[in-house]
């Protein structure tokens, strides 16, 4: 059944509310940067290892290079820092203050700016935390809205986010075959499902 005409217009903001939207946004800037910053600390101020008697002068974290472990009977303990500061590399914890993070910048910036009505052709899920693929796309998105919007990106910055970041992500997650295929698509009937993957292929 086809949705009625109006779930396609585009979503209109009152003047009055225009001057709240940029002062929000503002404060989303501010915010999304010290978060950065405090990401940044935390991970120089991760606990040392364990230390190696035998170390590399030329390795500016005083960690030994492979040479210095090589005749070692037990293998080296694997390093506890994240390799990427990417969601999907983080877990527990890390994860969870993360996503926090990202579901703050995408409810309060993201949507009432960019989000657009719900219609047929343009499905969204509530519940999107849910579904790995939209958390992984929309942490990128913010990643690069991060490095993009800072002062030192310059002029061009924000426009470069919004024609290589945004508008590909947006077409990815609110296609009508993407994956909220199976959610959302009148704000009317709220709905949320998760798509089957692929199994993976046997060797």
């Amino acid at each position: 059944m086809s949705e009625p005409a109006h779930e396609s217009e585009p979503v209109r903001i009152p003047d009055h509310d225009l001057d709240d939207l940029v002062a929000t946004v503002t404060e989303l800037v501010t915010e999304s940067r010290k978060q950065g910053e405090t990401l940044a600390r935390l991970i120089d101020e991760q606990p040392p290892q364990e230390p190696v008697e035998q170390a590399d002068p030329h390795h500016a974290d005083g960690t030994a290079s492979p040479s210095a472990s090589a005749g070692d009977d037990e293998p080296s303990a694997p390093s506890k820092e994240p390799s990427s500061i990417f969601i999907l590399a983080l877990g527990g914890t890390a994860y969870a203050e993360e996503l926090a993070a990202l579901t703050n910048w995408v409810h309060h910036l993201l949507l009432p700016v960019y989000g657009r009505e719900i219609a047929t052709v343009r499905p969204w899920c509530q519940q999107w935390q849910e579904h790995p693929e939209a958390v992984a796309r929309l942490h990128a998105l913010w990643l690069a809205w991060q490095q993009l919007t800072a002062v030192k990106a310059g002029l061009t910055g924000p426009s470069t986010w919004h024609r290589d970041h945004l508008d590909p992500t947006l077409l990815q997650l609110r296609a009508a075959d993407g994956p909220f295929g199976a959610c959302t698509t009148s704000p009317a009937r709220p709905s949320h499902r998760l798509l089957a993957a692929p199994e993976p292929g046997g060797i």
